[in-house]
């Protein structure tokens, strides 16, 4: 091995890869889970994806798989801390915590995390552009590289039928998801699932930018689209949730320093 050889291949071991951690305990897992929960809340007012009470995002329990972490119902996602969020069960029940479940988290997010074993978080709310292509009854198009995170990834329900406090309703949503990261909600906004905390907060920032992306473009002119072929490729090597993850670090790393508070 020459000595440029050497250098590089020490450069290399030297760098810095971040990846999602591994725990030694539920009790890690779970800490770890509520942190970043309460840090992707605070980085959902901060963006203005709040509109009143309305909007959630959950983590499964490590250790109680069929029980979910959740904000406190009419608390704002600006204040949100760790020591806020609240355990809800199978039943609906808030078994840890001090405030009560918003109705419409529990009716549709229960099924979500019923359907989808895989799923760790799940986002929904209600964000402005995502509002205004649910209001269309349209799904997403190829026509930028970073929404191709979603080709073929995402579903439309189509339907409306108020506001969601029915468990039925909450499962015919979870069916529209399928195996996807990603549903539109017709009339209502955008709902966005991964196996990380971190996975799922990026996939509903993202999706809401490229919302307005399209609506931009579309109001602009004529779009061109990706092909089908690029699309699919560029969906491979951005819609996984290990990219989503990555692609969130910097937001965490941003909203942990300015607002240290959210671990209390």
């Amino acid at each position: 091995m020459s000595d440029e050889e050497k250098f590089l291949d020490k450069l290399a071991t030297d760098l810095i890869y971040r990846f999602p951690p591994s725990f030694d305990s539920l009790e890690d897992e779970r800490r770890h889970r509520k942190e970043r929960l309460a840090a992707a809340f605070r980085i959902f007012g901060k963006f203005g994806f709040e509109e009143g009470v309305a909007g959630h995002i959950t983590a499964r329990d490590p250790e109680h798989t069929d029980h979910f972490w959740v904000n406190p119902f009419g608390m704002s996602f600006k204040h949100i801390r760790v020591s806020d969020l609240i355990l809800v069960n199978h039943a609906g029940q808030v078994v840890e915590g001090r405030y009560p479940v918003n109705e419409a988290a529990f009716a549709i997010h229960s099924q979500v995390h019923q359907a989808r074993p895989d799923v760790v978080a799940a986002a929904h709310s209600h964000s402005t552009h995502g509002r205004a292509v649910s209001a269309l009854g349209q799904k997403l198009e190829p026509i930028t590289q970073d929404v191709c995170a979603f080709y073929q990834d995402h579903g439309l329900f189509d339907d409306y039928t108020g506001v969601v406090t029915d468990l039925e309703e909450g499962k015919r949503i979870a069916a529209a998801l399928g195996g996807h990261k990603a549903l539109i909600l017709r009339n209502h906004g955008l709902l966005t699932v991964g196996d990380t905390v971190d996975a799922a907060a990026w996939w509903f920032i993202t999706m809401e930018r490229s919302c307005q992306v399209q609506l931009l473009a579309k109001a602009a002119g004529q779009v061109v689209p990706i092909e089908h072929e690029n699309a699919e490729l560029t969906h491979r090597q951005i819609g996984n949730d290990l990219v989503g993850w990555i692609n969130y670090q910097p937001l965490y790393d941003q909203i942990t320093r300015e607002q240290p508070d959210l671990f209390e």
